[in-house]
């Protein structure tokens, strides 16, 4: 079965030899499936009939930013997804896909002239939420709207998982693995806050492909390979100088990926029977720092310290959710996916269960009758290239309540 041209597509002449493309209705379907997928993934988790506000901080949400209601020059504030549809649904929008910890702004002294229908007694601000130029519709360290319509290079957006800013893959300081190999980024100004991601960055990190040569602005990606003087560059916060090459073997061994906790690590020799920091024993071996962004596999959160020390500079820093492998946007998504799939249910079987066998039959005997003559109908439309229009789907299922009428009148009499 082939699905027509949407209403307001013009075919081509048919002198004009050029054939239309032809799309098959289970391509459209299976698209669709896919975009649902994705929509239930990112929305899944939110709730798009109350507004969150009651929830106070949300540990992870839906968030969009109304243009509308604060245009650029106005106060930043976020809106939740029920407000998105019930208090903004004319407004134009940004949509900031998922943020942490933040309380709906809807109708707060932000918004002049508008009060949230869902949830009206708010406070006059959320003085914990935190906000970027994403509010605004700008991105990256180049600040510019995504899509860009001024920009023609074709570019892929990354999340930093710290400051949740997205980036152009080029704006990264390297060029980053394939989509599959990494599931996190964090940006290169994230990684001058959080200074002791780099200890864990030699031992844990997914490497990039290539370091993004000074000519980017002229299109020019160069794969260098880093000179001798960049490798001795090793940067040792417990001041320890690096002396020799045998040194250097047993710090290639460290950075290597260990598949059990400590087990590619040095015995550390301890003076009190205190936990061992993890993050001071990477901090005893070498480890570069580089002007780059940093790419992290699925499980690299569990690997940090969770010692008292390191628990305090996470504080410190307000990086606290490093540690918890629920804030992150794979987990937010698999959750949203699971409460869909759970909620989700399939009529047409819910139905069949509620029959006998022999209803069960007929229904499906029906349903079959419906599908050949739909597909036939929809057919004729295909071939010449019209637009099916509501008109003619009434038409159809007018002709076919007839027939069926018909066809239960013959059997009435037969029986009789």
């Amino acid at each position: 079965m082939e699905a027509a041209a949407p209403e307001g597509a013009e075919p081509g002449s048919a002198g004009s030899g050029a054939e239309e493309p032809v799309v098959s209705l289970a391509e459209v379907l299976a698209e669709n499936e896919e975009l649902e997928k994705e929509a239930r993934a990112v929305l899944g988790g939110s709730d798009h009939e109350r507004c969150s506000y009651s929830q106070g901080a949300v540990k992870r949400q839906a968030l969009y930013a109304c243009s509308t209601c604060t245009p650029p020059g106005a106060e930043p504030a976020g809106i939740c997804l029920a407000c998105s549809y019930e208090c903004h649904g004319t407004h134009r929008l940004f949509e900031l896909y998922t943020k942490r910890n933040f309380r709906c702004d809807c109708g707060n002294s932000k918004f002049k002239n508008l009060q949230c229908k869902l949830f009206p007694e708010k406070s006059k601000v959320n003085s914990g939420n935190k906000y970027n130029d994403n509010f605004y519709g700008l991105y990256c360290t180049c600040k510019r709207p995504y899509p860009d319509p001024e920009d023609e290079i074709p570019d892929e957006m990354i999340q930093c998982i710290v400051c949740e800013d997205w980036f152009h893959g080029r704006h990264l300081g390297a060029v980053p693995p394939e989509s599959g190999d990494f599931h996190e980024m964090v940006c290169q100004a994230c990684m001058n806050h959080c200074h002791f991601l780099w200890a864990y960055a030699s031992q844990l990190a997914v490497p990039p492909l290539t370091k993004v040569n000074s000519l980017e602005n002229e299109g020019i990606v160069l794969k260098v390979e880093e000179s001798e003087e960049q490798k001795k560059e090793i940067k040792k916060e417990s001041g320890v100088e690096h002396q020799d090459t045998k040194e250097e073997k047993q710090s290639e061994q460290f950075n290597e990926p260990s598949t059990s906790s400590g087990s590619a690590c040095p015995e550390v020799v301890t003076k009190s029977e205190e936990p061992v920091c993890k993050l001071k024993e990477l901090q005893s071996k070498p480890f570069v720092k580089k002007d780059t962004a940093t790419f992290w596999p699925s499980n690299w959160r569990s690997k940090l310290c969770t010692c008292e020390d390191c628990l305090k500079m996470y504080s410190d820093l307000e990086v606290q959710f490093l540690t918890d492998e629920c804030d992150t946007v794979l987990a937010y998504e698999n959750k949203g996916t699971s409460d869909q799939e759970t909620e989700r249910r399939d009529p047409l079987m819910d139905t069949l269960n509620s029959m006998n066998r022999v209803q069960q039959v007929e229904l499906i005997c029906e349903y079959n009758d419906l599908k050949t003559e739909l597909t036939d109908y929809l057919r004729r439309f295909a071939d010449e290239g019209t637009v099916v229009k509501r008109e003619d789907i009434q038409h159809f299922f007018e002709e076919f309540q007839s027939r069926k009428r018909r066809r239960t009148n013959r059997m009435q009499y037969y029986c009789s």
